[in-house]
């Protein structure tokens, strides 16, 4: 079985995944953003019975989310601060992994048929989404967990 590893920045966390991920999201949240310090998040999605931790125990920080009330679960290496991985309370058997914590983050597809694009309405100027894939305004689903229909793009949208 062939195996995909990452870790945190320090090397005392380290994980691997044994499967390619169901699903890709782009998400442009204000968690994800602060989370990442960034634009927003490239997270792909896995199995929880997909993934494992192989050295050390990452500590968590519960994030009660605004839309849903339920848990974000945030891990993250005590010793150097790095974020590895989310689990949710909404959704028991996912794990999102922050891509940039890959030994090779660019080892998995990001393409139209398994990646989607999620809260547009709260990204920053400048960004870019590219034309075929599934978009979102907010997220993809209600609270109930009823899918929301994706608006898929014709051509590049950039975010003024």
């Amino acid at each position: 079985m062939a195996f995909h590893e990452g870790g945190c920045l320090c090397g005392a966390v380290r994980y691997r995944v044994s499967t390619d991920p169901l699903w890709v999201t782009a998400c442009f949240c204000h968690f994800c953003q602060r989370a990442t310090g960034a634009m927003g998040m490239v997270e792909p999605i896995f199995d929880v019975a997909a993934f494992d931790i192989s050295e050390g125990a990452p500590r968590c920080y519960t994030h009660v989310s605004a839309g849903s009330g339920k848990g974000v679960f945030v891990h993250f290496c005590e010793n150097c601060g790095t974020k590895t991985h989310l689990t949710f309370e909404r959704w028991p058997d996912r794990l999102g992994i922050y891509s940039g914590t890959f030994d090779d983050p660019g080892w998995f597809e990001f393409s139209p048929e398994n990646s989607k694009f999620i809260f547009l309405d709260s990204a920053v100027r400048g960004t870019l989404v590219p034309p075929g894939y599934k978009t979102y305004r907010e997220h993809a689903a209600t609270n109930d967990g009823t899918p929301i229909e994706p608006e898929v793009l014709d051509a590049v949208l950039h975010l003024r």
